[in-house]
């Protein structure tokens, strides 16, 4: 018996250290398998069966039965007479725990405890996997390139593989099998086929956690990622932050020699960064976000959450970028509706820019309020009329016939998109800015 004891647990700790998981699990996976398989070949269906396992490593089931009068259901009870011969000292109402003799499990059983337990370190895996990758949601991890097909990539990032779809693909990146890369993962799903797990390459978190892998300062806290926007494999803006007078934010992610902003450059298919500095000014932020373009002036429009920048007229090919990508980058990174115009446009159209802001939705509630004022008082001369002569019923109906009614007057918004963005332009300082 010894030497069986010593074969199975060497089994029992094999199958720990291949599956990877927590010694405990397998041990309650291995009990309930075994409880079941009595149950279903020993006891009966209903009755009351428990499983141990002794720190030796000795496997010891008991059965539960109730002591009554009169027995209803053979799985869990015994008459009086049953449990007095087991013990005279039992009384109705009493407990009766007996070990089995595991010696009886016949081959049968022992097959339906493998599959049983089969199942149960299925369901323990699925769980783990689950517990272990929910935790690094948001995260980047290292992975190699498994296979590649027309529409997806799986990438084995450690006990199970990752899809890895075409549109989360660095537009214009070429992968190859075995080749290692860093994904970041975007979903973790659990489901009755077990745990489908997502990454991506073109997400805006991947930039983010790429620079706090790069640059000790955004790890440890002390410069702050305050947005990213992104068009995966052309270009990124990240806004950077930090309450120390005495570091320079902007510095402390380009590196020494430009070597950090470099490396993260690199793991993007070379795709362009520019790094910004982030101001809880709007203005200042705006400003910024147009970068590499110079802004003249930026007016707001706070009720619409829009703003109006001016630029100077050689500088407007710049602020907007080709294809509208520096505009679309820089309203994706502020949050703000941007529209904008050079000093030449401006005076065309007559704009004045220091005029004051008027705030529609104050406005809309005022003109509400007035026309429910108004018509408060109209139905009270109403009532008045009607109490001093109801024969003037007809010429009140009248009256209010030709009431003049108020319509609302047409706020609608300007289309976000400007056809202008679209136009053919030259792009010369666009390139020369870069080739620097």
């Amino acid at each position: 018996m010894a030497k069986k004891d010593k074969g199975y647990k060497s089994a029992l700790e094999n199958l720990i250290e291949d599956k990877g998981l927590d010694s405990a699990i397998v041990i309650e996976a291995l009990t309930e398998a075994l409880a079941k398989s009595y149950k279903k070949n020993y006891s009966g269906a209903e009755s009351i069966v428990d499983c141990k396992i002794d720190d030796d490593g000795k496997i010891r089931i008991f059965t539960t039965h109730y002591v009554v009068d009169d027995v209803n259901d053979e799985d869990f009870e015994y008459s009086i007479e049953e449990a007095q011969e087991i013990d005279p000292k039992y009384q109705v109402g009493d407990e009766v725990v007996e070990e089995a003799d595991i010696s009886e499990f016949g081959r049968l059983a022992a097959i339906q405890t493998k599959q049983l337990l089969r199942q149960k370190i299925r369901e323990a895996e699925k769980e783990a996997l689950y517990n272990e990758y929910i935790n690094k949601l948001d995260e980047i991890i290292n992975g190699t390139v498994d296979r590649v097909e027309e529409r997806f990539a799986i990438i084995n990032i450690g006990k199970t593989g990752a899809l890895l779809s075409s549109k989360d693909q660095i537009p214009g990146e070429t992968l190859v099998e075995g080749e290692h890369v860093k994904v970041y993962v975007s979903e973790v799903e659990r489901t009755t086929k077990g745990t489908h797990i997502s990454v991506s390459r073109t997400h805006e978190g991947l930039v983010k956690r790429l620079f706090e892998m790069e640059v000790p300062e955004i790890f440890e806290g002390t410069v702050e990622i305050k947005s990213v926007s992104r068009e995966a494999g052309e270009r990124s803006k990240i806004a950077v932050y930090t309450a120390n007078p005495d570091i320079d934010p902007i510095g402390a992610c380009v590196g020494p020699k430009g070597n950090r902003v470099r490396n993260v450059v690199e793991e993007l298919n070379g795709e362009m960064i520019d790094i910004i500095e982030w101001s809880e000014d709007p203005v200042t932020f705006i400003s910024h976000a147009l970068s590499p373009a110079k802004v003249e002036r930026v007016k707001l429009n706070h009720s619409k959450n829009s703003a109006l920048v001016v630029v100077p007229d050689d500088q407007l090919s710049l602020a907007i970028g080709k294809r509208g990508q520096n505009a679309r980058l820089a309203v994706k990174l502020t949050n703000w509706k941007i529209d904008i115009k050079s000093v030449s446009e401006i005076l065309e159209e007559g704009i004045d820019l220091d005029a004051p802001e008027v705030d529609m939705e104050l406005l809309e509630k005022m003109k509400k309020s007035m026309e429910e004022h108004e018509a408060d008082e109209e139905k009270e001369s109403i009532i008045l009329t009607l109490d001093e002569d109801e024969n003037e019923e007809d010429k009140v109906e009248e009256d209010l016939g030709d009431d003049e009614s108020f319509d609302d007057e047409d706020d609608s918004e300007e289309p976000d998109h400007d056809p202008k963005y679209d136009e053919d332009i030259d792009y010369d300082q666009y390139d020369e800015y870069y080739e620097d």
